[in-house]
């Protein structure tokens, strides 16, 4: 039997945020899950993209909790084989954002050995901060 999900003031407030932030119309994803089948990074991911988009459509906070926002790799793939022209990597980056402005950084320079820091390519630095720290 399916799980009946109440929608609330906090979980509809959660959507708003996301759709705000991310310019996208989350609520007209009709779960085809195109987007997971064209995802290059499904392997590492904890939910699929058409969970995290139900997840959202459903404001339900805990698509924050997930791995998935972080691995996505923007790489439009969804994108260009959603059939509602959705971009789920904006949705992403929407939900890093809400986490980021919490002031939650997931990468510390400091933790990152010098020989390490010295060899990486200071593009990959500068993107990985970007998405990772607050």
């Amino acid at each position: 039997m399916a799980e009946t999900v109440v929608i609330t003031v906090k979980s509809e407030a959660f959507l708003k945020k996301i759709v705000a932030l991310s310019a996208e119309a989350i609520t007209v994803c009709d779960q085809c899950g195109t987007c997971s089948g064209s995802c290059p990074m499904i392997a590492e991911m904890d939910v699929t993209p058409s969970q995290l988009m139900r997840m959202v459509q459903l404001g339900q906070s805990e698509a924050l909790d997930t791995k998935t926002m972080w691995v996505c790799a923007s790489c439009f793939a969804c994108t260009v084989r959603c059939p509602r022209g959705l971009d789920v990597s904006k949705v992403a980056e929407a939900l890093r954002q809400v986490t980021l402005r919490r002031s939650v950084d997931h990468l510390d320079i400091r933790n990152i050995p010098d020989d390490e820091l010295a060899e990486l390519p200071q593009i990959a630095l500068v993107s990985a901060f970007r998405k990772l720290t607050g």
